[in-house]
């Protein structure tokens, strides 16, 4: 089993910037696909960013290309989410999953198989 974390959640302004970070334990997640979804209030879980096994090859939503930057560490057993310029609908809760199927970047929610219990992000105008 996999156990994901994430940390780094908070309150901004727009025009802010964040760190998320996902920490996994239970066994090594280096050969897996790491991805970051999100959830506003009253919407479905949307993707935002995967990063393959090596971390060589990104995937990045439109809405967060250019603002946001995924990367991992496979020494350590984590993964990050950059953001920056951040916007009020940037808001919600914020997932990181891992895919022990797949090692490129899915940008779809059944291709993982392990998730995070979620970090909020709350951006004000």
């Amino acid at each position: 089993q996999v156990q994901l974390v994430e940390s780094g959640g908070g309150l901004v302004q727009a025009g802010d910037s964040l760190t998320l970070d996902c920490a996994a334990s239970g066994r090594t997640v280096s050969n897996y696909a790491m991805g970051w979804f999100r959830q506003a209030p009253g919407k479905e879980r949307e993707f935002v960013a995967a990063i393959n096994w090596t971390g060589g090859t990104t995937s990045y939503a439109d809405s967060v290309k250019d603002r946001f930057t995924v990367s991992r560490e496979n020494a350590k057993n984590t993964g990050s989410l950059h953001m920056n310029s951040l916007k009020p609908e940037d808001t919600g809760v914020y997932y990181c999953a891992v895919s022990s199927t797949i090692r490129t970047t899915p940008r779809v929610r059944w291709a993982y198989d392990y998730w995070g219990q979620g970090t909020q992000v709350t951006v004000s105008s």
